[in-house]
């Protein structure tokens, strides 16, 4: 499916994004993280200790609060992803829930080009 959002990732929630949103409600009250997480109309926003993080759900791509900095963390691999039959891009849900959990614990963050960024 075509991003019919903006090149940077940040406009309208293609369809698939929206159905992604509405697993997203279904799943976040069953996570460790929950009580970090809120659930808005474009993002997955998390609440570390440093920051808040605002997960993209088209794209995964993530911003920094309060600047909207751009935090660049990339999946390991594909042994890290879950498939789920109704995701047509390559798991992406699988991909913002992994995303999820690290800036939720972002004190513990050690590799070090992500904690430049995070406390720029």
């Amino acid at each position: 499916m075509a991003n019919t959002g903006s090149p940077n990732g940040f406009g309208e929630l293609p369809e698939t994004a929206r159905v992604r949103r509405d697993a997203l409600a279904r799943l976040l009250p069953r996570l460790t993280i929950a009580d970090r997480c809120t659930l808005e109309e474009r993002f997955l926003r998390v609440r570390g200790d440093l920051r808040t993080y605002k997960i993209r759900l088209g794209s995964g791509n993530i911003l920094m609060d309060p600047n909207d900095a751009y935090l660049c963390i990339v999946p390991r691999g594909a042994a890290d992803q879950i498939f789920l039959p109704f995701e047509e891009e390559g798991g992406m849900l699988s991909i913002i829930l992994s995303k999820a959990f690290l800036p939720a614990a972002d004190t513990r963050v050690t590799d070090e080009s992500i904690t430049r960024r995070i406390r720029l």
